[in-house]
């Protein structure tokens, strides 16, 4: 889980980058990742493992392309609500276009991009119960055993233990968010 939100983050803050200062390239790119995310997971799971094979390869895809639309969306947002004057006074003291957006520009959208982030990690966190149909690791093979027994002695408990892992797993994962968004957002952008 944590990996996925991890590569979907790389890649939907340098499709945001790449995309933010073109309307057209910016729409299209949100558009794409909208059209992912409307993909019913058994189907992206159905198309995926013919070409990888059962276990965690067409899970991570499938959760990665997921996790991307509101990542992509708020960099682009982040991004674009930066003050152009704020920029114009970077460039004006001598920082490249590279430093002007490394150093002031995405500091400035790390809010937002961040905020991306805590949406795409609890979105998943839901879909990746489902990831247990390709045989990937997580606590959904306890909820998909449990289906697959229903009936029997143990389904309910196992079926529970399987959603109450997750919660707890989402819980923890949102703490952590908080606790990164305190240590990286500095005061003065937290209002």
């Amino acid at each position: 889980m944590v990996q996925c939100t991890i590569i979907a983050a790389v890649l939907g803050v340098l499709i945001g980058v790449a995309v933010y200062r073109s309307p057209i390239g910016s729409a299209l790119a949100t558009a794409l990742a909208s059209t992912i995310l409307t993909i019913p997971s058994f189907a992206l799971l159905g198309l995926l493992i013919p070409i990888f094979g059962l276990g965690s390869r067409p899970a991570v895809i499938a959760l990665v392309l997921y996790g991307l639309l509101p990542i992509v969306r708020n960099t682009i947002v982040g991004l674009g609500g930066v003050d152009p004057a704020i920029s114009d006074a970077a460039k004006g003291i001598g920082m490249s276009r590279l430093g002007v957006l490394s150093r002031v520009e995405l500091r400035l959208a790390w809010p937002a991009i961040l905020a991306g982030m805590r949406v795409a990690t609890q979105m998943l966190m839901g879909i990746e119960v489902i990831a247990a149909y390709a045989k990937g690791p997580g606590l959904g093979g306890e909820v998909f055993s449990a289906l697959s027994n229903a009936g029997s002695a143990n389904d309910v408990n196992q079926a529970v233990t399987g959603t109450v892992g997750v919660i707890i797993l989402a819980l923890i994962l949102e703490g952590i968010y908080a606790i990164i968004a305190r240590l990286t957002v500095s005061r003065g952008v937290r209002g």
